[in-house]
């Protein structure tokens, strides 16, 4: 049974969470302070107790240039004893249906590995964010350039990312987080992350998508095993969108994608190594997350 957690279950996530990550108090603590909310946490109860959780994190996201809410998924765990038995699956199809009620078009998540990947990919998530190979800009440096002002260096910090395009970005209290995590591990530095997302709700991202662009013109048909209203067929045109839905009327000229493509092509990513018309129809990004508490 799946249920948000309240102050009675908080602490029960929390051991849930070192069990299974084994992270240090200290950074607990930061995490828990900072981001963890119980109306953004689902778990899942069996045997009287919570046996899996994930978390709802609330971010604002730059797509093509409006600022959209997103749900970075954090936290996602299962006590060892209680594997295998699908209650993540259900939590994570659970927190599909909260986004959409929330209004939540978009969905992240940091992948530990390349198996973790995978099974991500099976509930319509893909690869959209690349590992990053410089470094970034040390906050050791911004504090020290604004005289350990958190507001100036807040402005700065913010400075860095806010104009960027498809980036996860930053509030001043989530960079309250960001600077008292670096501050414990002596501020090691920091490259732009591997990362996943998925599309909820494939209309309103279109409709986005297409005012940006609007002398693209063409039809695209969705597939989506998992979110039915996304399976639709969306007639772009002039910066408009008309969806047509599945056993209404239907379009024989059309892309056909599934949701995983979908959300790649929305965010740009890797754009230029897909054949035409997809390569001109879409632009070319490059999405960026980074100082997310991992």
């Amino acid at each position: 049974m799946i249920h948000f957690a309240d102050d009675s279950t908080k602490q029960a996530v929390r051991d849930m969470w070192k069990i299974c990550f084994g992270d240090s108090d200290a950074y607990m603590d930061i995490y828990f302070n900072h981001k963890y909310r119980n109306e953004n946490t689902l778990i899942y109860i069996e045997d009287k107790k919570p046996v899996a959780s994930l978390q709802m994190l609330l971010f604002e996201f730059t797509f093509h240039g409006s600022e959209i809410s997103i749900a970075y998924l954090s936290g996602l765990c299962t006590l060892p004893n209680y594997r295998s038995r699908g209650y993540m699956k259900q939590l994570l199809l659970k927190s599909y249906h909260v986004a959409k009620e929330r209004e939540i078009p978009l969905m992240i998540l940091v992948p530990q590995d390349k198996g973790v990947m995978s099974y991500y990919e099976r509930f319509g998530f893909a690869q959209t964010f690349d590992p990053g190979i410089e470094t970034l800009s040390q906050l050791s440096k911004i504090m020290e350039a604004s005289n350990e002002d958190i507001h100036k260096a807040y402005d700065s910090f913010n400075s860095l990312y806010r104009d960027n395009d498809m980036t996860v970005q930053k509030s001043f209290a989530d960079f309250e987080a960001i600077l008292e995590e670096a501050n414990l591990y002596n501020y090691p530095p920091k490259t732009n992350l591997t990362g996943m997302a998925r599309v909820i709700d494939a209309s309103r991202l279109i409709s986005i998508y297409s005012s940006k662009y609007p002398s693209h013109s063409f039809n695209l048909r969705v597939e989506d095993e998992l979110i039915h209203e996304n399976n639709a067929q969306f007639k772009i045109s002039q910066g408009n969108v008309e969806i047509i839905k599945p056993n209404t009327s239907i379009i024989s000229d059309f892309i056909k994608v599934n949701i995983k493509e979908l959300t790649q092509l929305l965010l740009g990513y890797h754009i230029s190594e897909r054949k035409e018309p997809l390569s001109t129809l879409f632009p070319e990004k490059e999405p960026a997350m980074h100082f997310m508490l991992e």
